[in-house]
């Protein structure tokens, strides 16, 4: 299975509400990184937020086999320097049962501070996350735990922003999307989608996670995409969306679409 490399052709495979799931797919090396990125982005993406490089000494081993492997020098930073993708590293010490973050690149975070996640373990880093403790925690743990070197599995999410930024900070959702109309929402409405891959490296065992963003305007979707969105906000609003903030904007999104 592919995922692709935009939010055209991720939105199809992404959950955007209901029960969580991890909704992984198998990929191919070939379809693991995006190609030919723009590096001049990842730059800029760093020296604007240089404390989403963040490294403990456990993540020092990790990062220096990925670069290997990738053939860049250096470790985790000039890994993620180097691709599209912000790059995680989880490891799992002596007597632990879940596996912690050592180890974050990390240009275009969605509302979260490497600084503050380093060191935790799994539930801990998700703890934010309305029902996954719930939901999805244990099925997370059985996967990392049997992850085999070599395989790659990958993921899909979205979610509605009031700005194009890579790198999102949440705002009350009812100043954020206070100039959204269903005149405007084409242009003021964005979509934001994480693709998410997991792989482990076979000398030190660590984890990688990786996190593409992909940000793409409402009115710039397809017409099917669209239309998807404009059916998901009905269980947005019955479930998770006063999280997401969904009643701020979804008759707006459905009106948009309909006209």
């Amino acid at each position: 299975m592919t995922l692709g490399f935009s939010v055209d052709q991720l939105l199809p495979k992404a959950r955007g509400g209901g029960v969580l799931k991890m909704g992984l797919a198998k990929l191919d090396e070939s379809e693991w990184l995006q190609p030919n990125p723009d590096l001049s982005a990842r730059e800029a993406g760093f020296a604007a937020y240089p404390e989403g490089i963040q490294i403990s000494p456990e993540g020092e081993a990790p990062g220096a086999e990925l670069a290997a492997m990738l053939g860049v020098s250096g470790g985790l930073p000039e890994v993620a320097c180097a691709h599209h993708e912000d790059m995680c590293l989880l490891t799992l010490r002596q007597g632990d049962e879940q596996y912690r973050l050592v180890g974050a690149a990390v240009a275009w975070p969605s509302d979260w501070t490497p600084a503050d996640k380093m060191g935790l373990p799994l539930r801990a880093l998700h703890a934010p996350i309305q029902g996954y403790e719930e939901q999805l925690a244990s099925g997370v743990d059985h996967f990392m735990a049997k992850l085999k070197p070599g395989a790659i599995y990958g993921r899909c999410n979205w979610f509605i922003a009031a700005k194009a930024d890579k790198r999102w900070v949440a705002e009350a959702p009812e100043q954020a999307f206070a100039h959204v109309t269903s005149q405007n929402a084409g242009e003021t409405l964005f979509v934001r989608s994480e693709r998410q891959t997991l792989r482990r490296l076979p000398e030190t065992g660590a984890i990688l996670f990786t996190i593409g963003i992909y940000v793409a305007p409402l009115g710039e979707l397809s017409a099917d995409n669209q239309q998807r969105l404009a059916v998901a906000m009905q269980g947005l609003l019955e479930g998770e969306g006063e999280r997401r903030g969904a009643q701020h904007y979804a008759r707006s999104l459905i009106d948009f679409v309909q006209a």
